[in-house]
């Protein structure tokens, strides 16, 4: 299983790696549970055309506002946003994963959420900060139900 994703303060990128040592420890004790390749996507990402099915994982930070009414204006993860729609990639998109910090309320995952409607792909998982093991066994397992 193929992974897209942009972190900017660390935290997405901890998940993805925790998850990718989880996928392979999956994968070790039987062999139809498979591996994960992580892509890092940032500012200075040489964007390319996607050939195979990935899912997207996306930190949310937002200009303020509420996540309502007002305030939902992304930053920082433009880039992502951007490699998406370059070469049309979102179409090999099988889905999103978000995260953010649950104390900002109607904004948590909100941009995941976002290119979720915006591109047409499923929002699948969401996890706060840096997540749990038991997000990481929560979200691999939906991950491989999504994979196709």
């Amino acid at each position: 299983m193929n992974i897209l994703y942009i972190s900017i303060s660390g935290n997405t990128r901890a998940f993805a790696k925790h998850l990718a040592e989880y996928a392979k420890t999956q994968h070790e004790r039987n062999a139809d549970f498979p591996e994960i390749s992580l892509k890092e996507i940032h500012e200075n990402s040489d964007f390319e055309k996607e050939t195979e099915p990935f899912f997207t994982f996306v930190p949310t930070y937002l200009d303020g506002g509420n996540g309502l009414d007002n305030g939902d204006t992304e930053i920082l993860t433009e880039t992502m946003r951007e490699y998406l729609e370059y070469e049309e990639n979102h179409k090999l998109c099988l889905g999103v994963v978000g995260s953010g910090n649950k104390n900002f309320n109607n904004q948590y995952c909100l941009t995941a959420k976002q290119y979720a409607q915006r591109f047409g792909f499923p929002f699948l998982a969401d996890y706060e900060l840096r997540g749990t093991p038991a997000d990481v066994a929560r979200v691999y397992q939906i991950l491989v139900e999504n994979h196709k």
